[in-house]
């Protein structure tokens, strides 16, 4: 199984002999990658090559990741308990919960996702007035020569603050990628 995690999805495609194994792990990527009809064909397959043994735990896989792709929090929970593993934290279920009404599933219906585009663009200019509120703050002490540039160097100071978060928060996804394949492998360790 931690062979296969290493693979890429075109060689996970085209695995014969543990096709069960592959095809979860596609699916869970698929989860992951918020694409449930993908990650539902996924498992499927995965099923269905299975041995009888096996597939309890697959579904338990699948109901784990659908939740997770269709943005179920409630369920996502549930499926991780049944599934034996540590469920999210709230602080994991609350982000998925916000993600769930600022990108909802294609299973919602148009006014929801009209919604969360709205949201995010009412988001955006909340935080590059604020940006423009610090840098404005700041300027004043300095005699407030900014003048009318003073939304330039707010929306500058929200390009910075994002990109240093976005640094960050790319390596404590990359982390929680290895630990998660680590307690997946884990998992399987053994069964094969």
């Amino acid at each position: 199984m931690q062979q296969l995690e290493t693979r890429s999805d075109e060689e996970l495609e085209k695995e014969t002999r543990f096709k069960a194994a592959a095809q979860a792990i596609l699916g869970t990527r698929a989860a992951e990658r918020m694409d449930a009809a993908k990650s539902r064909e996924h498992f499927r397959a995965a099923i269905a090559a299975s041995r009888p043994q096996e597939r309890l735990q697959l579904r338990r896989m699948a109901e784990a990741s659908l939740a997770l792709a269709e943005r179920r929090a409630g369920d996502l929970k549930i499926a991780t308990e049944k599934l034996g593993g540590t469920p999210p934290t709230n602080r994991q279920l609350l982000m998925l919960r916000i993600m769930g009404v600022i990108a909802p599933p294609p299973s919602a219906g148009l006014p929801r996702r009209i919604g969360g585009v709205l949201l995010v663009i009412l988001a955006i200019v909340l935080v590059i007035a604020l940006g423009t509120g610090i840098v404005w703050v700041i300027s004043q002490p300095f005699g407030g020569g900014l003048g009318n540039t003073v939304w330039f160097y707010g929306l500058l100071l929200v390009v910075v603050v994002l990109g240093v978060l976005a640094v960050v928060g790319r390596r404590r996804q990359r982390a929680a990628r290895a630990k998660a394949a680590e307690q997946r492998a884990a998992a399987y360790g053994g069964k094969r």
